[in-house]
């Protein structure tokens, strides 16, 4: 017999996840929503700031507005206001390095 003829099956089939691994990603999930809602939260108390007070921690209002309607009910809004801030700061270090 040639080794041409030879056929060696493999079985490829996923594994079934045990009731454990099930379990984890479940929390994981719930884990994960929790954290969007709390986030949710604390940058709705940041509309409880004055401008100025915003303007001390890198945002303004239009950056809070902009975030919660670039994102769905399910996204978390806080990765558009931390890179926003991130921006800004960078912007004005660029001017202060110029001047």
């Amino acid at each position: 017999m040639r080794t041409t003829d030879r056929i060696l099956e493999l079985d490829c089939n996923p594994a079934t996840r045990t009731f454990s691994q099930r379990l984890v990603a479940g929390f994981a999930t719930l884990a994960s929503v929790l954290r969007v809602f709390r986030n949710r939260m604390e940058i709705n108390a940041l509309h409880e700031l004055d401008d100025n007070q915003l303007r001390d921690i890198g945002l303004s209002r239009a950056d809070l507005d902009a975030a919660f309607l670039a994102s769905t009910f399910f996204e978390d809004p806080s990765d558009q206001l931390t890179r926003s801030a991130r921006n800004r700061g960078r912007k004005a270090l660029h001017r202060l390095n110029q001047d």
